[in-house]
């Protein structure tokens, strides 16, 4: 198996592999085998935006909360984020991210500002009408 895996990765003391356990940690370790973001649910979409609340816990504090969490809240801390980004830059799966943020949120360290549904945004052909009435004056 090992003649398969790239030069890099198979090197002693490579960060991407371990000989028994394979790469780094299994996502249903970091969430403790949940798949849904608390007991309520909550569905986070891609694109919803993620602020640090001033209730978070700084670097310093001692908390429950695992690394993963504590990196979340370290990448909100300088902006807000959307859910996206922050599995990107926290380089998660998407839905770990997912569960950790539904901690997160029902914890009070973070609000998420969802996006307006498409039923709600205003028709196309209504805003055109309204570019038109203000060019005419």
């Amino acid at each position: 198996m090992t003649e398969d895996m790239p030069r890099a990765l198979r090197q002693e003391g490579s960060q991407w592999y371990d000989n028994e356990a394979g790469p780094l940690v299994r996502p249903y370790a970091m969430t403790g085998g949940r798949t849904r973001s608390g007991p309520s649910g909550v569905r986070f979409d891609l694109i919803a935006l993620v602020t640090l609340d001033g209730a978070a816990p700084g670097a310093d504090d001692d908390t429950s909360l695992g690394p993963e969490h504590r990196a979340l809240i370290e990448l909100c801390r300088t902006e807000t984020q959307s859910v996206a980004e922050l599995s990107a830059d926290a380089d998660l799966p998407l839905g770990v991210v997912r569960v950790l943020l539904g901690d997160l949120l029902e914890l009070g360290c973070v609000t998420v500002s969802r996006p307006v549904p498409p039923a709600q945004l205003p028709d196309e052909r209504i805003l055109r009408e309204v570019i038109d009435g203000l060019r005419a004056l």
